[in-house]
């Protein structure tokens, strides 16, 4: 067990203030509010996201997330975060590194979400580049990893804000709203310019 544990790293979860956001790991007292938060801002994620499961919203499923992220937590491949207002009074998004990759690669993925009452206010470009310290200081990965639709430039405007670079172009990358889509490629390296 102590081999395992020189290998894979484990890092617990930090709250991450600016003075634009707070991040920090999901709990269950969260659920009311992420629940709200997604429904209302429904229409506004589905064109960006996965298919939702029928059960998406309900506490049951919510306590199911929280089992899987406290396991990626545990093994290192995965942090979850729930983005809230600086006073951390009122939430406004979720963010995600998942795919931890050690070894030769040493990178991650981003994932994040905004809700609708939210979106361009630059709370997530903050969001985003806040965790990119945790990334590359706490986590000592090399590469963090992030895709986009080519139609969403609200998201194509965030990655370039927060200091990431275009790679590449993916054919039918991600399964997005039922069918699989083509994705930009965006990528920072630890070597890269902070934002």
């Amino acid at each position: 067990m102590e081999f395992l544990r020189s290998v894979v790293p484990f890092h617990p979860m930090p709250e991450i203030r600016t003075g634009m956001v707070l991040l920090r790991p999901p709990a269950l007292s969260d659920f009311a509010a992420w629940a709200s938060l997604r429904a209302e801002s429904r229409a506004f994620l589905t064109p960006w996201e996965p298919l939702w499961p029928v059960d998406d919203l309900t506490r049951g499923a919510f306590k199911r997330r929280l089992r899987r992220y406290q396991r990626e937590i545990r093994e290192s491949t995965g942090y979850p975060f729930l983005v809230f207002t600086a006073d951390g009074r009122q939430l406004v998004g979720g963010l995600t590194l998942s795919h931890v990759v050690r070894g030769v690669t040493q990178s991650c993925s981003l994932g994040y979400w905004m809700g609708a009452p939210y979106a361009g206010k630059g709370l997530m470009t903050a969001a985003v580049k806040a965790v990119i310290p945790f990334v590359f200081d706490t986590l000592r990965l090399h590469r963090l990893e992030a895709a986009c639709l080519p139609h969403n430039a609200a998201s194509i405007r965030l990655l370039e804000k927060a200091g990431f670079s275009r790679e590449g172009y993916a054919r039918r990358y991600l399964c997005i709203e039922g069918r699989w889509q083509d994705h930009l490629l965006y990528a920072i390296v630890s070597d890269d310019p902070r934002p």
